[in-house]
């Protein structure tokens, strides 16, 4: 990431469009990208932040630029939530996802039995949903709203586990100052499925990143409460 060209702007405001936002550039008002599949809005106030920007090179891109990453304070925290699977996918190797068991071969965005997993271990069957969590208090909530994608990506992985599959679902906060994540039970559907899940060998687990030189690295675990029908 640090031989892209980052450049540095103050957020105005997001549009209609979800994935536009207008950030100014050198004092003028520049359309960008947002690389987000729901509005940065829903998360926090981003207008008259800081923020940095990368280009885009695609020929036909309606933008030049794409949201990076958010100034708080002394460091940066990650907004392109498209980065959490490489991130995931560049560390899945290293001995802090050793619980993982052999990692020799690994596949992303591979298709189990008409599942888009977003890695796959070939070497135990092993389907990674990886979920990006940004948040801006110490203790973060998932799911914040009703989400049928969810559900729905619950109950195929529920039928995984009873095909015989492993499942680790992971979760990737992107400001490394949450403290806890807290499963929320008031989602009914979700919780009752997450903790079905779980009662079938499903593997939760949680990690924060951090921005090193512009760039997203492992920094330390997420804590999860709230990951058993006791808690």
């Amino acid at each position: 990431m640090s031989e892209l060209k980052i450049i540095q702007g103050v957020f105005k405001e997001e549009l209609k469009n979800r994935f536009l936002c207008l950030v100014e550039i050198n004092g003028e008002d520049v359309l960008c990208y947002i690389p987000s599949s729901c509005r940065l809005s829903n998360f926090t106030n981003l207008t008259g932040k800081t923020v940095l920007l990368t280009p885009i090179t695609s020929a036909n891109a309606r933008t030049k630029y794409a949201v990076y990453a958010l100034r708080v304070g002394k460091q940066y925290v990650l907004l392109n939530m498209s980065h959490t699977n490489k991130v995931i996918e560049r560390n899945i190797h290293n001995r802090r996802f050793s619980f993982l068991g052999k990692r020799s071969n690994v596949r992303k965005e591979h298709v189990v039995e008409k599942y888009k997993s977003d890695l796959f271990i070939e070497d135990t069957h092993t389907v990674v949903e990886i979920k990006s969590i940004l948040a801006f208090e110490k203790e973060a909530i998932f799911p914040t709203v009703y989400s049928q994608r969810a559900i729905d990506q619950l109950a195929k992985l529920n039928s995984l586990l009873d095909m015989g599959y492993q499942v680790c679902y992971l979760f990737v906060s992107l400001n490394p100052t949450v403290e806890t994540l807290k499963i929320n039970k008031e989602i009914d559907e979700y919780y009752r499925l997450f903790i079905e899940c779980i009662g079938k060998g499903m593997l939760v687990k949680g990690f924060k990143v951090k921005m090193r030189d512009f760039e997203p690295v492992i920094y330390s675990k997420l804590n999860i409460v709230n990951v058993s029908a006791e808690d």
